[in-house]
């Protein structure tokens, strides 16, 4: 038996849940799942249902036969094959708690994805990636080179096919150009002390203003530096007996912690754009028996 996710986001109005619901009941499709949200400031209807296909119905069929449901009610929308495992491609520097985490939940089975290359402006990460039969691209990056850097990521993108890429604490400004380019498909991740205490050693200027709470901020990458959509954030509480080196090595975890749900929720297709904010629903039940990782 098939399972398929679909995905709404529509102007508001009335009849929409029971026109998705009545589709999938006419041909033969069983809810697992489903969540919706109406923004009553912005207007917009979103939707996002877990299915069964009991009929056999494959999902080029369903999609061509949703046309109309679709033209109705001015809907974006797209059908999700829950078998499908979407292509990832993961940029780091110098710091690799996150390029470790990720790669530990990947090769358990936690984060059902398909790493398809790790891109790096540093060899310090090379040997590992290999060891886990990833492809490793090392690009230096410098002010001179930095189009034809930029230009080459750009092509390891489009040669993999990655449909997602994850700056798991790659420490470079990406182009406005690319963010453009690649709207919706790259996501972050950096410390929740921003725009408080910016440039080198935050958590040490966190501890010296003897901050209570650690945080971390995961979000899409816009041409607005650190200001993209948010998607997933946590925190951890520290306290007054806690080092500077305490403070990093929390901060660490939950910055990996909040990057895989982060992940967890866009390769679900469970997160939605929503102007300069998204909208994030509830692991559907089973799709992620980690949802609390860590």
């Amino acid at each position: 038996m098939s399972r398929f996710a679909l995905t709404v986001k529509c102007p508001s109005r009335r009849g929409i849940v029971a026109a998705v619901s009545s589709f999938l009941a006419e041909n033969e499709c069983n809810i697992t799942d489903s969540h919706q949200f109406d923004d009553m400031e912005t207007g917009h209807f979103f939707m996002r249902v877990s299915f069964a296909s009991e009929g056999g119905t494959d999902m080029a069929d369903l999609a061509a036969a949703f046309s109309p449901v679709a033209e109705t009610f001015r809907m974006e929308h797209a059908f999700h094959d829950a078998a499908s495992r979407m292509k990832v491609l993961i940029m780091v520097s110098r710091f690799g708690h996150c390029l470790n985490d990720l790669l530990y939940r990947w090769r358990i089975g936690a984060l059902p994805i398909d790493i398809v290359g790790v891109v790096s402006n540093h060899l310090a990460y090379q040997k590992v990636v290999v060891n886990h039969d990833i492809p490793f691209h090392y690009i230096n990056v410098t002010k001179a080179n930095k189009p034809q850097a930029e230009a080459r990521q750009m092509e390891i993108i489009e040669e993999t096919g990655a449909e997602l890429v994850v700056l798991a604490r790659y420490m470079q400004v990406l182009s406005d150009e690319m963010c453009t380019r690649m709207s919706g498909r790259i996501i972050n991740i950096h410390h929740s002390f921003l725009p408080s205490f910016k440039g080198a050693n935050p958590y040490k200027q966190a501890f010296e203003r003897g901050v209570k709470l650690i945080g971390a901020t995961s979000h899409y990458v816009t041409a607005d530096l650190d200001e993209g959509p948010i998607i997933e954030q946590d925190i951890v509480r520290v306290t007054h007996a806690q080092s500077p080196s305490d403070y990093v090595s929390l901060g660490r975890d939950v910055e990996s912690l909040v990057l895989s749900r982060a992940i967890h929720a866009h390769i679900h297709h469970r997160v939605f754009l929503n102007g300069t904010k998204t909208v994030v629903f509830p692991a559907s039940p089973g799709s992620y028996a980690s949802e609390r990782m860590g």
